[in-house]
């Protein structure tokens, strides 16, 4: 699953706007959010092309984003506690 948190920092530190960044990888901003908050996973391509633009180079920097298995916890996690309430 996506780290988002990571994610985000390095959207943040692009300057780039969400729109801007869905346009460059081929997706709508909706679908962009959706799938940085893991309600939908990034494809293949969606990934290279943000690794390009967001100047993610290292592949351990780029699992660490895009692959961090601690994420799956969290997110099952807090979606357990939102179902209950």
């Amino acid at each position: 699953m996506t780290n988002t948190l990571k994610l985000k920092s390095k959207i943040e530190k692009s300057g780039y706007k969400l729109s801007f960044i869905a346009q460059k990888i081929g997706i709508s901003r909706g679908s962009l959010y959706e799938k940085i908050n893991n309600r939908s996973p990034f494809n293949q391509f969606e990934i290279q092309s943000l690794c390009k633009l967001l100047h993610i180079e290292s592949g351990v920097e780029m699992k660490q984003i895009f692959f961090d298995r601690n994420v799956d916890t969290i997110v099952l996690n807090t979606k357990e506690k939102t179902d209950k309430n």
